[in-house]
């Protein structure tokens, strides 16, 4: 009984960080996924880790691009010779328009 409490308890908490992650997250996730297929047309996925997202708001520009939110965590990318995970940052601009997605191996 116990262990079916712990497991519908950490379903419910994991849907419930879902339901609360900004859809600029979404955002960065598909542009960063575009990059990486016009890299490499046979890359399937990108998978964002949600427990790792710090989400910042920010009032800051590059250049005269205004830049209101900066997403940082651990993505994880398909590749066959590692399944670390990817740290990645995504500067968000104006009306979710996302200006950057840089992946690094950790």
């Amino acid at each position: 009984m116990r262990i079916a409490l712990a497991v519908l308890a950490s379903t419910l908490l994991a849907y419930s960080a879902l339901a609360q992650v900004p859809a600029e997250v979404e955002a960065c996730r598909l542009s960063g996924l575009a990059a990486l297929k016009e890299r490499s047309p046979s890359f399937g996925h990108l998978t964002f880790d949600i427990q790792s997202l710090a989400i910042s708001k920010a009032d800051t520009k590059v250049e005269d691009t205004p830049i209101h939110m900066v997403i940082m965590g651990e993505a994880y990318l398909q590749r066959e010779k590692s399944d670390k995970p990817n740290r990645f940052v995504c500067l968000v601009s104006d009306k979710g328009k996302v200006v950057l997605t840089f992946f690094t191996e950790q």
